[in-house]
């Protein structure tokens, strides 16, 4: 995968320790319900379209951006679905990093899906019903919850970080 000239710079002040990075997820739907997805040359497997964002770049635009360079796809985000933190990981060039990951709900709107770039080896539109058996754990929950109609963003909250000193004042 390519790696963003601003990550380059800053792994040659901190080397491979580990960088917090912000990225968006698209799921990304056609006319006829069916998701998008790009077999990851880098691991072989299928997977929801991703990207870091860019300085200064609005998330939502990032999704954008990503889906048409990955996939050749144009698409209008329509909901931010879920913000999580992924598990740190340790890329294939030793670098080791851990994602901030909004996750947006997209329609595609033109364009035609295929490999518009190095980063995929093949890119399809599935079924909701018949996802590619090596789809993560992590790609499922961000469909599952960009696909739940709910309107508010699913988020995780670890309540024993409160400081509830206040409660007492």
């Amino acid at each position: 995968m390519p790696i963003p000239e601003f990550v380059r710079e800053l792994r040659t002040v901190i080397g491979p320790r580990p960088l917090w990075m912000s990225g968006v997820t698209a799921v990304v739907l056609d006319d006829q319900g069916r998701l998008l997805l790009g077999r990851r040359a880098d691991t072989g497997r299928w997977a929801l379209i991703t990207g870091i964002i860019d300085p200064g770049e609005q998330p939502a635009d990032t999704a954008v951006r990503e889906c048409w360079e990955e996939t050749g796809v144009h698409v209008v985000p329509e909901r931010l679905t879920s913000v999580t933190v992924s598990a740190p990981l340790v890329h294939a060039n030793g670098d080791q990093a851990q994602y901030l990951e909004l996750t947006f709900l997209c329609r595609a709107v033109g364009g035609e899906a295929k490999v518009n770039d190095d980063e995929s080896l093949e890119v399809g539109w599935f079924d909701r019903d018949a996802l590619p058996a090596d789809l993560d754990a992590s790609a499922l929950h961000r469909v599952h919850h960009a696909l739940s109609g709910s309107p508010e963003a699913h988020f995780m909250f670890d309540e024993s970080a409160l400081d509830q000193s206040f409660l007492t004042r």
